[in-house]
């Protein structure tokens, strides 16, 4: 939601390449009115993606720069606008409505655990209702109805009757890239302030992204991706899915986990992140067939981030 102030973006990449003064960042931002860009930079120092201090040469030149919080953040931002340009409508601009309100819409749809439900499969709005706890029947019906405009999911007939569901779009599954950018970003730097990955969010990455999969043809078999509990837990599988593979497609993967897979991938959130996004698998452990399950790994990136490269994603 930072991301979907445009103006935050425009001063993280201003500030990409060294410290500016404060004159200096207005023109590189297009000048917008200084009391609306001194606001927006307030707030990003106050949260600590941004800093102010003096010049080296001159100390009473104060200068803004970014902090390493700030060059994540960065990253999220490039995510985001990689993830705009694909929008089945045409590629939208982050500073346009358009991004604002698909932002909002993947936002609501997230919070609200409809996309962890569609997820899974296909559901009436009838359905929808009775799953989703804590979100009523005209705010499902907002947001759903957020989504669907926006191409996130679409609304179809039933083969089997008037009734009509929604199902999961395309572009909704890609937008685990950006997704994944920001929790990296706020497990790492905003881990106060913001919700811990939890069950669902897990489920619903894992869920979203197995049918972009695409791996060498013939290959076959089942592994099971996990993402390992936390405390006195710790190395046990937490949350995960079972993803069975043929001939080098996603056959099936069913949000479940297994004490002892027959093949298996399993990790830290932030090590699964890394991986991911970085394609950096060196903190995941690997069961059975440890190729297999790098292959997978793997695969999930490429169905991420294959489309564009983002500029230290490796870090």
């Amino acid at each position: 939601m930072l991301l979907s102030v445009h103006l935050n973006a425009l001063i993280l990449r201003a500030l990409a390449d060294g410290s500016l003064r404060l004159a200096e960042l207005r023109k590189a931002v297009g000048g917008p009115a200084q009391s609306t860009l001194r606001g927006n930079l307030a707030k990003l120092v106050q949260i600590e993606a941004l800093q102010r201090r003096g010049r080296e040469d001159k100390p009473s030149v104060l200068e803004y720069e970014l902090t390493p919080f700030g060059r994540e953040l960065l990253l999220a931002a490039d995510a985001t606008e990689a993830w705009l340009g694909l929008a089945p409508g045409g590629p939208l601009l982050l500073e346009g409505n358009g991004a604002k309100v698909a932002i909002k819409a993947l936002v609501g749809g997230w919070t609200s655990t409809i996309v962890r439900a569609l997820a899974a499969r296909p559901l009436t709005l009838t359905e929808l209702d009775k799953l989703i706890d804590g979100c009523t029947y005209p705010a499902l019906e907002r947001r759903l109805s957020a989504m669907r405009l926006a191409g996130q999911i679409e609304l179809k007939r039933s083969s089997e009757g008037p009734g009509r569901y929604y199902t999961v779009g395309p572009w909704l599954r890609q937008a685990i890239a950006p997704l994944a950018v920001a929790a990296r970003c706020e497990r790492r730097f905003m881990r106060a302030t913001t919700a811990p990955i939890s069950r669902l969010d897990v489920e619903a990455s894992f869920l979203l992204v197995a049918p972009m999969i695409s791996l060498c043809e013939g290959t076959s078999g089942s592994c099971q991706l996990a993402v390992e509990a936390g405390g006195e837990h710790a190395g046990r599988p937490w949350a995960g899915a079972q993803m069975t593979i043929e001939e080098g497609k996603v056959a099936s993967c069913v949000a479940r986990v297994e004490p002892q897979p027959e093949n298996g991938v399993l990790g830290t959130a932030a090590a699964w992140l890394d991986a991911v996004i970085g394609r950096q698998t060196e903190l995941l452990e690997f069961s059975g067939d440890g190729e297999f399950g790098r292959d997978i790994v793997h695969g999930l990136h490429d169905a991420l981030f294959g489309q564009f490269a983002l500029a230290g994603g490796s870090s």
